[in-house]
């Protein structure tokens, strides 16, 4: 497959996974397991388990927040704040059974969990902000539906985009990129792949005087 591997020991494979492939196929490829997931059009590190037992270890670790995770993603809009932190309840969206839907802390109830997103700003673009995004829980389409919550969807985002927004020309999917993860002692970084480097060339900057 061509697979840009970040590391590999006896126990553990460390993938930088591409854009447009889904973690099945690739495990189904590799013949391992992956610890943890990334969405088929979200690109970076992917931790892979070579047996049952290391991937209870993993299991357990991502569990107990043991575990660092970074993103980089360019979101619709401006941002004022240079950082936050977003905490929700995530759940099902009733409207749309594809997506999850940030809830309110006092809105328990079945099917809803607990979401932790800390987030700062790397660049300001004209009609863009990109982002340091800090996973502090590992919920499905997390960033995508967090970010989504105040606003500011992510760039090329099919799913949570709002309508009728503006998406770059070279840009052919989302933009978020798995690009740090710490477990253990053990750190693993991925630069932004070359796709979403040239989308960032094309950008103009936002203009100081603008904010």
């Amino acid at each position: 497959m061509g697979l840009n591997i970040l590391h590999e020991d006896d126990r553990l494979l460390v993938v930088d996974k591409p854009a447009g492939l889904t973690v099945e196929a690739l495990a189904q490829e590799l013949g391992y397991f992956p610890a943890h997931r990334l969405d088929k059009d979200t690109s970076g590190i992917l931790l892979c388990a070579k047996d049952a037992q290391t991937l209870e270890r993993l299991h357990s670790q991502f569990k107990e927040r043991k575990v660092e995770k970074k993103y980089v993603c360019l979101v619709q809009g401006n941002i004022k704040q240079e950082g936050g932190t977003l905490h929700t309840l995530l759940g099902r969206s009733k409207a749309d059974r594809r997506k999850q839907r940030a809830y309110p802390l006092q809105a328990a109830g079945i099917g809803k969990r607990e979401a932790i997103t800390e987030w700062k700003i790397l660049k300001r673009f004209e009609n863009y902000t990109l982002l340091e995004v800090t996973l502090k829980t590992g919920r499905k389409h997390q960033i995508r539906a967090h970010m989504a919550s105040i606003g500011h969807p992510i760039t090329g985002d099919k799913l949570y985009g709002f309508k009728n927004q503006q998406i770059p020309s070279d840009l052919k999917r989302q933009f978020l990129h798995a690009s740090y993860l710490k477990i253990g002692n053990a750190e693993f970084s991925s630069e932004l792949p070359e796709d979403l480097q040239k989308v960032l060339e094309k950008l103009p900057p936002k203009n100081d005087s603008d904010h």
